[in-house]
């Protein structure tokens, strides 16, 4: 049966400005994907990063690349072929996904040999500002079990100690998103250790990482833009203790998927992560996130408003979307519509 590819730009206003070392968010800007096949519609989402050299444009332009692909039947596995690791490839491998699922009258957890997806605890996230307000902002998810620190080389320790008394029983991520170097990570490990932080997420830029070679931190650190696809792994191996494993990198849940594998089998702790967007660019990652050790999905979080029937938090803690959204079968969706 004959398939359709349509693509297009979606910009979902947030509640309030997410920043981060690199800048300012006021929308999340994504690319949304349908693959119609007869009746059926799979969908996926994904988010385009300037930091890999991504646009909305060039993303769109990538996936109208492979329209006839996709109309003669391309499937999942020869995605690999079409499209390199990114954004354009997550939003079309998860559409498929979608598709199969609805196809085979199973969900995804079905298909990867898993039971109904359980909540989970995700990371909140406190962004870039003074102490004084991100103080403010962690004392309002005190509550919370996990929370993100964005920081950047500007007086780390005292944005760090300032989320650490608002939020004195949660664990703590620290993201500097590669603002730092190795002699300020070096200076800020007794921070660290007093504020009990947990992980710190890429420290360093990416290509300036092999100096973390040798380096004994007090807190694990995790790759984020040093880490992709599951290539990736064995250059990081003497640099990191953890990897974040996000979608948009990976390319979609495919090689998600066998990134997770091999980062176990490698003795990697895992995070799985997100960009901002909408709960259908995080539903797909719920299926590696379940076996993560440090989930950071609070994406829709920052949205003014989602997509109805998708996830739902509570101070931290993570719930599916509803029956159908994404990844189960057409009787399940129509049943969720009703």
């Amino acid at each position: 049966m004959p398939r359709g590819l349509k693509s297009e730009h979606q910009s979902w206003p947030l509640s309030a400005p997410f920043r981060i070392s690199r800048g300012v968010k006021v929308s999340a800007e994504v690319v949304a994907v349908e693959v119609r096949q007869g009746d059926r519609i799979g969908r996926g989402e994904s988010v385009p990063y300037a930091r890999y050299g991504e646009t909305v444009d060039s993303v769109l332009a990538e996936l109208r690349g492979v329209e006839a692909a996709v109309a003669a039947g391309a499937t999942r596995e020869a995605l690999d072929g079409l499209l390199p690791a990114g954004a354009a490839r997550n939003a079309l491998d998860c559409a498929l996904w979608d598709l199969e699922a609805q196809a085979a009258g199973r969900g995804v957890a079905e298909l990867l040999g898993a039971g109904p997806l359980p909540p989970l605890t995700t990371a909140l996230t406190v962004g870039l500002d003074t102490p004084e307000r991100m103080e403010a902002a962690a004392a309002a998810i005190a509550g919370a079990a996990l929370i993100k620190i964005k920081v950047s080389a500007e007086d780390p320790a005292a944005r760090i100690r300032a989320v650490r008394a608002a939020a004195p029983a949660a664990r703590l991520i620290v993201d500097p998103n590669e603002s730092w170097d190795l002699p300020l990570l070096a200076a800020l490990q007794p921070v660290l250790a007093e504020t009990a932080v947990t992980l710190v997420e890429q420290p360093l830029p990416a290509e300036a990482d092999a100096a973390l070679e040798g380096f004994e931190p007090v807190c694990a650190i995790c790759a984020d833009e040093s880490c992709h696809v599951a290539d990736d792994l064995p250059r990081l191996r003497q640099r990191y203790q953890a990897v974040n494993i996000k979608l948009d990198k990976t390319g979609g849940l495919s090689e998600a998927l066998r990134l997770l594998e091999a980062a176990r089998r490698d003795g990697f702790q895992v995070m799985v992560g997100c960009m901002v967007c909408t709960s259908l660019g995080i539903v797909p990652a719920l299926h590696v996130a379940r076996h993560a050790d440090f989930v950071d999905l609070d994406g829709p979080w920052w949205l003014r408003r989602d997509h109805p029937g998708g996830l739902r938090f509570e101070q931290g803690t993570l719930f599916p979307p509803a029956p159908g959204f994404w990844g189960e079968p057409a009787a399940a969706r129509s049943a969720s519509m009703a």
